[in-house]
């Protein structure tokens, strides 16, 4: 669920007059926050990360065109069935989500066709930077492969250091808070459908980010004159 700022702006979107206190203080009495969940998957978390690459994005978060800097990462959902992995691609320029991709195993792959994904929709023209954290599926051999193949420069995050990809977190934390951890996920497709619907029947082109002036990311895309891409339900 939304916290108060933005049901404030929606309800202005809606042609409602209030202030943000009025949300604020309505939201309080009958209980309404924002969700937060479950703790961090049990599981080890030790060894030697990889070290491929340095941290160049350097976390300038904000840039100035689209498929200019990309951000990746790797989080886990919940279902009856076990664990499935989601690897996200997100444009620092409208914090779109221009790739994804889902599995039961954390593996190589997952990441890999997350970024065939958003390289297949953007189509970049010009030299994109694709920012990680150093864990083992983009340190990979085939990973590196595939950056090098289509020409994207590799940033990764210091170690230990998860404020160095603080948009891609930030990301994961609203897919949870305002879906996934609203859910009981029978198997693993219902929470596929359900994480998708999310993208992009809600995050690409309805929710409101602040740091975008309180608009979705389509439509900055479009105040900005960006060039529409493929339509991200193709992906799916």
């Amino acid at each position: 669920m939304y916290g108060y700022r933005k049901v404030h702006h929606d309800l202005r979107a809606l042609g409602e007059s209030c202030s943000r206190h009025r949300v604020a203080r309505l939201m309080r009495i009958h209980g309404w926050r924002a969700q937060v969940g479950y703790r961090r998957r049990p599981g080890s978390y030790g060894g030697i990360p990889h070290s491929v690459a340095a941290n160049i994005l350097d976390r300038q978060f904000d840039v100035a065109a689209p498929n200019t800097a990309w951000v990746t990462d790797i989080t886990y959902i919940r279902t009856h069935e076990g664990w499935l992995y989601l690897a996200v691609v997100l444009d620092l320029f409208s914090r779109q989500v221009v790739g994804w991709s889902m599995d039961s195993r954390m593996s190589k792959d997952l990441v890999l066709q997350a970024l065939l994904a958003a390289v297949w929709r953007r189509k970049p023209k010009q030299r994109v930077m694709v920012h990680s954290d150093r864990g083992s599926q983009y340190a990979s051999d085939t990973y590196q492969t595939l950056l090098t193949q289509y020409g994207i420069r590799c940033s990764m995050s210091r170690k230990g250091n998860c404020w160095d990809n603080a948009v891609m977190e930030r990301f994961f934390l609203n897919l949870k808070m305002e879906r996934v951890w609203q859910r009981d996920y029978a198997n693993h497709v219902e929470a596929e459908k359900d994480v998708t619907h999310y993208i992009v029947g809600f995050y690409n082109v309805q929710r409101l980010h602040s740091t975008l002036g309180y608009i979705a990311p389509v439509d900055y895309e479009l105040q900005n004159n960006v060039e529409k891409p493929i339509a991200v339900s193709e992906i799916a």
